[in-house]
């Protein structure tokens, strides 16, 4: 099979920890025969720094014209701590986020067995906990418009918007998913208070009846946030909107106990784009520290998800549970072990991969 993909690996660990995934997935086209042809774009800060914009134009067209994007991270404190900078990293995520289409975000919560220490929760909660999150990523309000400040600057305000559209079109994909695993649907929102709110839940009430093999619930996004930490094993597929999947998916990403962990991927009408959910990390840049894995596992889903790959995805993550299960892993959960880089961890999963 020819896979033909857009490297972009942002800033910060990016490149380090794109690099290593990237090793991962020449490991695997080469033990199962594909053709894998791959170019690199720039997003982000040293976007900016290089021609001025977070996600350029060439970028855009580099992923339009690829079957899928891995993507590393985006971020620099000297954005961050400039509140007056007009253009900013983040910036470009949001503008591949709509200029590509992409609509759904899903993020696999998955507790690794010799990980469970670090969770923060007790062991008896978090062991065996496996759902996707399915996060709504063109609508809310993070793209409603008005958006802005009061001409004296003492008032600010955001629109939420949604389309039953765009609503219909995230949960057919979370019923679909839910298909695959354990046929469970849990709709989150607050539609005793939002207007958009009550439009998702009269939409999904009205899908719901196109899936009767697939359990459906609905809970207030307040209460999701709860039992999220008090039972995370009751959820098998959680969908939502844009803002409270923000926050929801990164609460869901304590369990495992580490993000340097957790893969991801945004579903496109164009293409899809296969990214860890943690930061740029800048304070390791360069330093060969970065824990890999959430990259190696977005390649992972890649395979999957984009090329329906599914003995592909599999081998690498036994690679990544069996360098777990060695020890092989960096210093954010090496728990007073020994701490291997990042070329280390890359080194270890491209040798299980091709043996």
């Amino acid at each position: 099979m020819k896979l033909n993909i857009a490297v972009l690996p942002g800033d910060g660990i990016g490149p380090e920890i794109i690099g290593q995934a990237l090793r991962v997935t020449e490991a695997i086209c080469e033990k199962f025969g594909h053709e894998l042809s791959y170019e690199y774009g720039i997003v982000g800060a040293c976007a900016i720094d290089e021609v001025g914009s977070p996600y350029p134009e060439a970028t855009h067209e580099l992923c339009m014209e690829s079957d899928a994007v891995l993507f590393g991270a985006i971020g620099d404190p000297k954005y961050d701590n400039n509140p007056s900078a007009k253009v900013r990293p983040e910036q470009g995520l949001l503008k591949m986020r709509k200029d590509l289409g992409l609509y759904a975000n899903l993020r696999p919560i998955t507790t690794f067995p010799s990980l469970i220490h670090k969770s923060p929760l007790r062991a008896d909660l978090v062991e065996g906990a496996d759902f996707m999150c399915v996060r709504e990523l063109t609508g809310g309000l993070y793209f409603g418009r008005p958006q802005g400040r009061s001409e004296d600057n003492n008032t600010a305000y955001d629109t939420c918007v949604y389309t039953r559209e765009e609503v219909e079109r995230i949960l057919h994909l979370s019923y679909k998913y839910a298909r695959q695993r354990r046929k469970k649907v849990t709709v989150v929102d607050k539609a005793n208070v939002l207007c958009t709110s009550r439009l998702w839940r009269e939409v999904a009430q009205e899908i719901e009846k196109q899936y009767p093999d697939v359990e459906t619930e609905y809970m207030f996004v307040d209460n999701a946030a709860m039992q999220i930490i008090q039972w995370p094993k009751r959820f098998d597929v959680l969908v939502t909107e844009n803002l409270f999947g923000d926050i929801l998916t990164d609460e869901s990403s304590v369990i495992t106990g580490s993000l340097g962990m957790l893969p991801s991927a945004s579903i496109g009408i164009h293409t899809s784009v296969f990214e860890p959910i943690h930061g740029s990390y800048p304070q390791a840049a360069g330093k060969n520290i970065a824990n890999p894995v959430a990259t190696i596992l977005s390649a992972a889903m890649m395979f999957e998800y984009a090329f329906n790959l599914m003995d592909e995805g599999k081998l690498i993550r036994d690679a990544v549970n069996a360098s777990l299960e060695e020890g092989i892993v960096t210093e954010d959960i090496a728990s007073g072990g020994k701490a291997y880089s990042t070329s280390e961890v890359g080194d270890w999963i491209v040798n299980f991969v091709k043996k």
